[in-house]
């Protein structure tokens, strides 16, 4: 076996990811993709290694893939056209045919390569389950803007709780873009159609959308969070492909269905998925109904996050040490800035009534966004709540951010400014400096 290039990278990494894993055992992710993935054998086996290794996590998986390019080859090899309208296909006799050959041959092949085993492979000791069936009911589309779209369809209702029982077997379930009718017909769905009412039918915890282009920025970087509303704004821009947009459009109806989270992820990007879920930054676009970053008052729930944040500022000093029982004592004296459940920075204000002012303590950012203004925007809470109290001036003590204080508006003063009762406290070997602000 050879060294990791970088074992100590590989170690944080690993470590930064252990809340992920807490996170999302036990939740069900629905994972739904085009044809064109499963075209490139190379990536889809990849692609799967890696949904196996969500599977092997306790993670509920259910996969919804597409066929269009695999139809396309049955039309082709029987020199028959494809009619498409609205970017959706125009589905004849023949069409169906072909749909139907296509998912036959899907459904095998995926099940085979969620089979593998075999030693020094990724799915060694796998033994994946998988499940499929007539789990989605399904109504024809009929004719728009004059053109008859015939066995294409929509999905009329999922069987979420026949879908529920498999994944609480142990099964992954497999599902796809072929829906039924009471009276016996079959008719060929859009993949990300079939994607979306599955996750909303088992108020799914996340939606993963595979596509070719992901929504970007003026800059041309990937936008890698929106909300509903930023979503539904986008959609009314030019600048997405029509199957980008598609997705897009289906992940907004999710989330506003009740879907915790969905995502649009690239499908040539290597370990997409892996980096999307196990990274804080992602690598995707991760849709949600309310912003997914939040200033808000502490609570006791936070305690744990907060003790994560300010131990190594503890460590070397920047930061008195605060236990666990303390925190909890003055949790009510605490803002925090959260993303997607993590405590990334936190404040607290101490008022003094008496002398109507206020300490500003135990202010922390977590290093790697230090840059993104998260300090400046909890001053300015904590200075709005300060003057809700009346209070007409804040101090704080420092031994290593002096600089930043001064940027702030504070100036530097001696102990003499301090309330009674916190000159008391004072650590004069500590030596700390005092910076006051008026408000």
């Amino acid at each position: 076996m050879s060294a990791l290039p970088h074992p100590e990278a590989f170690v944080r990494w690993f470590r930064q990811a252990a809340p992920y894993v807490h996170a999302f055992r036990g939740r069900t992710f629905v994972i739904g993709f085009g044809g064109e993935l499963v075209a490139e054998r190379g990536r889809f086996v990849r692609f799967l290694h890696d949904l196996n290794l969500l599977a092997a996590l306790g993670i509920r998986l259910v996969l919804v893939h597409g066929a269009r390019p695999q139809i396309e080859a049955e039309l082709r090899a029987k020199r028959q056209r494809s009619r498409y309208a609205k970017g959706l296909r125009i589905t004849d006799a023949a069409s169906l045919t072909a749909v139907k050959h296509a998912a036959g041959f899907l459904r095998v092949e995926i099940e085979a390569l969620l089979s593998q085993g075999l030693p020094n492979s990724p799915m060694a000791g796998a033994q994946i389950r998988v499940a499929s069936g007539n789990f989605i009911a399904a109504k024809p589309i009929g004719v728009l803007d004059g053109v008859d779209f015939q066995f294409t369809g929509t999905v009329r209702k999922v069987d979420g709780t026949a879908i529920a029982r498999r994944l609480e077997a142990g099964e992954v379930v497999l599902v796809p873009p072929i829906g039924y009718s009471p009276t016996g017909e079959v008719f060929n769905l859009a993949w990300e159609d079939a994607a979306e009412n599955v996750a909303r039918a088992l108020k799914a915890d996340k939606l993963m959308l595979y596509v070719d282009q992901l929504p970007t920025g003026r800059r041309g970087q990937i936008i890698s969070e929106l909300t509903a509303r930023e979503a539904e704004a986008l959609l009314k821009k030019d600048g997405l492909t029509a199957p980008a947009k598609r997705a897009l459009e289906h992940a907004l109806r999710a989330v506003r269905a009740g879907v915790g989270r969905a995502h649009l992820v690239s499908r040539r990007a290597e370990g997409a998925t892996l980096l999307e879920l196990f990274t804080h930054s992602g690598v995707g676009t991760m849709i949600t109904a309310d912003p997914v970053e939040r200033l808000r008052p502490a609570n006791i729930d936070d305690v744990g996050g907060i003790l994560a944040l300010i131990e190594p500022l503890e460590d070397d000093g920047t930061l008195v040490k605060r236990n666990r029982e303390r925190l909890e004592q003055e949790i009510a004296n605490f803002e925090v800035i959260e993303h997607d459940g993590t405590i990334l920075a936190c404040a607290a204000l101490y008022p003094f009534a008496a002398d109507k002012s206020a300490e500003l303590a135990c202010l922390a950012v977590a290093p790697e966004y230090r840059d993104a203004g998260y300090g400046e925007r909890l001053l300015q809470a904590c200075e709005v709540r300060a003057k809700e109290m009346k209070i007409r001036r804040v101090f704080a003590l420092t031994t290593r951010a002096q600089h930043w204080f001064l940027t702030q508006g504070f100036t530097e003063a001696g102990v003499s400014v301090l309330p009674e009762k916190r000159q008391a406290l004072y650590n004069w070997k500590r030596g700390s400096k005092i910076f006051l602000k008026r408000l």
